[in-house]
């Protein structure tokens, strides 16, 4: 029976330049390596390339060692090897030997070194010396950064929703009505969300109701925040509701007969469907039980890339670009600049991976500089600024424009597209200062402007918290108003919403919509189906104006 070869491995331990033998401990019985084991004091080496355990001798032996091979030729002749270890740092002799031999030259190694047998770590494959990787300029590490953060906020969200109790890949959630763990939900419809996870062989089956007289969709996006679906009747009128079978690009699984067949942009993707309270609660919840969801099989599923904890106040620097290459290829970007971006996190990825100093500047570049002008980007710039809201930009799609798809991300992940949806968002008041609840506001809606004009379905502005962007508790439980609201119009048929930490005189409470007192706070304004003019751009909510 012929054992494995034998192997030679450098000693790094004293003498750098010589040369130490060794066995594999499989070449050997059992009891052998025991008995050898206990009798010198030798200690296992194990070897990452091969997992195989190793007796190696220390450098100190070696010219007792280099006696031995003499009448062994096969020996002697890697023994004075003069090249330096090969990559692996593991010399094989083509010879194959019976174990009886094997034993032997142990028993001699052991009566010449006697106690000096030691372990020695067996590295993994060398790495080429280290190359430090051009420094990014300024523009470069802006933009991947930009880039990259898109995907790790939807990353964090699927690390945050699958923590959940209960919470798994393709098991649709049913929020209870008033709650949903991401940032600027909707209040005004019955919530349902889930993780889709498919393969090319195992698709997933949604079941979607019948829905009539009240706004509802089920919105898919994939892994980047880009819409890939809205099942209702608008967008596929031929089938607005029954059986879908969501697949994995490129696949050809068969799917059940009369399901509409919905390809997705890579093996995982969210839904969030919506079904409109409008006045009645309890029928939406009882239509939201009945979208069901299952897979048709049991799919591979790759988790999460890790990332680091962070919050969207403190968001994350340098870390981001920590393992780009397990981010990137998570899922597929549908982007049309996707490459050329992607070019760019790699190379700053490089950089600060070979350079530690450099990492370090590119950190402080980031705290200093790139974060803050996201952050003002996203509140003034990221659209169009008009009555001192920003909205109305192209959400759900945003081909090149990458920096919009993070905005989004970071400050209202899961936006839907504008045929369904255009957002606005308020910040400041009519003075361009900071919302803040220590103060009371009023948005006055002309009699020729009010909300309910300029939609198709409905609208509805929610107050959340800065920087968490979550809802803020009070008294009423109140956290947003809407078309079904209990409104109070003004004498002349315009409409009054008032904000502030207590009621503003002159406004009917049902008007009032309560503010942290001491706290800044954003209002975001949702108009469903739009109208063309809002489409256009050609309005926007009034200004959010401070009141004595």
């Amino acid at each position: 029976m012929g054992i494995p070869r034998e192997a030679l491995i450098k000693s790094h331990m004293r003498d750098r330049n010589a040369f130490v033998p060794c066995i594999p401990v499989r070449s050997i019985g059992r009891h052998s390596t025991k008995t050898l084991r206990t009798s010198i004091g030798t200690k296992a080496l194990r070897s990452h390339v091969r997992g195989e355990f190793y007796w190696v001798a220390s450098a100190a032996a070696s010219a007792a060692l280099r006696a031995l091979p003499r009448c062994l030729p096969w020996l002697r002749r890697d023994a004075l090897h003069p090249s330096p270890p090969d990559e692996t740092r593991v010399a094989r002799l083509n010879q194959r030997f019976p174990r009886r031999i094997a034993s032997v030259v142990l028993a001699g190694w052991a009566a010449v070194v006697g106690t000096e047998l030691i372990t020695l770590a067996l590295a993994q494959t060398p790495r080429a010396p280290t190359v430090v990787a051009p420094r990014p300029d300024e523009q470069t590490v802006s933009d991947a950064y930009n880039y990259l953060l898109g995907r790790v906020l939807v990353i964090r969200q699927e690390h945050a929703d699958l923590k959940a109790p209960g919470a798994s890949y393709n098991v649709i959630k049913y929020n209870p009505l008033g709650s949903a763990d991401f940032v600027n939900p909707n209040f005004d419809v019955a919530y349902l969300e889930a993780w889709f996870a498919v393969d090319g062989y195992t698709p997933v089956l949604l079941e979607v109701p019948e829905i009539r007289g009240r706004y509802y969709t089920a919105e898919i996006l994939d892994e980047w925040g880009e819409v890939i679906a809205n099942i209702n009747e608008r967008r596929f009128p031929s089938k607005p509701f029954g059986r879908f079978a969501l697949v994995a690009p490129g696949s050809t699984a068969k799917i059940p007969a009369g399901a509409g067949r919905i390809e997705l942009h890579s093996n995982k993707a969210k839904m969030v469907a919506r079904v409109e309270l409008k006045g009645d609660p309890y029928s939406a919840v009882k239509l939201q039980r009945q979208f069901k969801a299952r897979s048709l099989g049991e799919p591979a599923i790759k988790q999460p890339p890790a990332v680091p904890i962070f919050d969207n106040n403190q968001l994350i620097g340098v870390e981001v670009f920590d393992d780009v290459d397990a981010k990137l290829s998570s899922a597929l970007d549908v982007s049309p600049i996707a490459a050329e971006m992607q070019q760019k996190v790699r190379a700053v990825a490089a950089y600060i991976q070979t350079n530690h100093e450099g990492r370090a500047a590119v950190d402080r570049q980031l705290r200093e500089k790139v974060i803050p002008e996201f952050k003002e980007y996203a509140f003034t710039k990221s659209a169009p600024y008009r009555n001192h809201w920003v909205g109305g930009a192209q959400t759900g799609s945003y081909g090149r424009d990458y920096r919009l798809r993070t905005v989004v991300n970071y400050a209202g992940i899961w936006a839907n597209d504008t045929d369904e949806v255009i957002y606005f968002v308020a910040t400041r008041d009519a003075n361009e200062k900071l919302l803040n609840g220590s103060n009371s506001y009023v948005i006055h809606f002309p009699s020729d402007k009010l909300p309910n004009s300029v939609v198709n379905s409905y609208w509805s502005v929610i107050l959340v918290g800065v920087p968490d962007y979550r809802v803020v508790p009070n008294p009423l439980n109140r956290f947003t108003l809407n078309s079904y609201s209990s409104l109070k119009a003004e004498t002349d048929g315009s409409l009054k919403i008032s904000i502030g930490p207590k009621p503003v005189a002159g406004v009917d409470e049902s008007n009032w919509l309560p503010a942290p007192d001491g706290k800044t706070f954003s209002l975001t304004f949702r108009t469903y189906v739009p109208k063309d003019l809002v489409k256009r751009g050609e309005w926007a909510p009034p200004a959010v104006t401070a009141v004595p």
